[in-house]
Formats: structure tokens, sequence, C-alpha cells
């Protein structure tokens, strides 16, 4: 197995980061999902960097290592979600890429995005509805939390653009 340093020093800086806002969003409870969503990004980055695999094995490290080190395991998992949901679009993304021929590529992509969001969201809307709301919900607040997670997801995804796009690429010169 071949690593190479810089690859691998870059992936523990990451993952030390990733971690860190992890644990700082139970001590930082205002801005618990905008620490959880900037963990999450840092698997973006990690794929686009070093690909699928590397990705992969960088975001089951910061599950395992944000479970063991962070304090609310409830956050953790919140972290695993926003994190499968970036694996799999980049995954989809480079999935298309491959495959100029294929029609519609743009309608694919945002049709899998909203099928890997609500396989994450859904079951836990549903599955979980007791830990998420403290008192019982009626079917139409059930209803309108799914709708709300639909427009929270564009926030989201188009915040996730913005970082790779624009951010990332300027702090990639300076960094890699």
């Amino acid at each position: 197995m071949h690593v190479k340093a810089k690859q691998m020093a870059f992936g523990g800086l990451l993952l030390a980061v990733t971690v860190v806002c992890m644990a700082l969003g139970s001590v930082i409870e205002t801005n618990t999902l905008f620490l959880l969503a900037a963990a999450a990004f840092f698997v973006g980055i990690v794929i686009r960097e070093f690909g699928l695999r590397t990705g992969a094995a960088f975001y089951l490290a910061a599950i395992l290592l944000g479970f063991l080190v962070t304090p609310n395991k409830f956050y953790v998992i919140t972290f695993a979600a926003m994190g499968f949901y970036i694996w799999g679009i980049e995954a989809v993304w480079m999935f298309l890429a491959k495959r100029p021929q294929m029609g519609h590529r743009m309608g694919i992509y945002w049709l899998a995005k909203y099928v890997i969001f609500n396989l994450v969201y859904l079951p836990c809307l549903f599955g979980f509805r007791s830990m998420l709301f403290q008192k019982s919900m009626s079917d139409q607040m059930i209803l309108a939390a799914v709708v709300v997670g639909q427009i929270a997801i564009l926030v989201y995804d188009k915040a996730y653009q913005y970082v790779q796009g624009t951010l990332w690429e300027k702090w990639r010169k300076r960094i890699l």
C-alpha cells in the first residue's frame, strides 16, 4: 500500500479539524448546525482532492473518532448524515462525469441529490420522532417538517457548492 505523505498529513489535519468542529458543536450550541455542516464539507474536500475511496475512509474515520471524542453523540449522527449526503452526491457527480453521452445529466444529478437526502432524512424523521420532538406531533407538523427539510437541503447544497467552488479554490492554492 503506497500512501503519499502529503496526502496523509493533509487528511490527518482535516480529520482533526472535523472532529474539533463536531466537539465545538456541543460547546457552542447556537452554531451547532453550522459547525456540523462545516465538518461535513471537509468530507467533500477530501473526496475532490483524493478520490471516493479516500473520502470514504476519511468519513468513516471521522465518525469513529467523533464517537470516541465528542461529548454529544447525537451530533456525530447528524454529522454522519450530512457527510453521507456529501459523499453520495460526489459519487453521483463522478459517475455522471464519466458518462458524457448520458442525456439530462443535471436533472439526474438533482434527482439523485433529493433521493440521497430523503434516504437519510425521512427515516430519521419518522423513526426517531420521539427523540427529535419533545411532544407528540400531529401529521400536519410532520408534513411541515418534511417540506422544511426539502427547502433546507437547497440551502445546505448551495452552501456546499459555494465552499467548494469559491472558498476552497482560493485556499487550495495556498495549502496544497
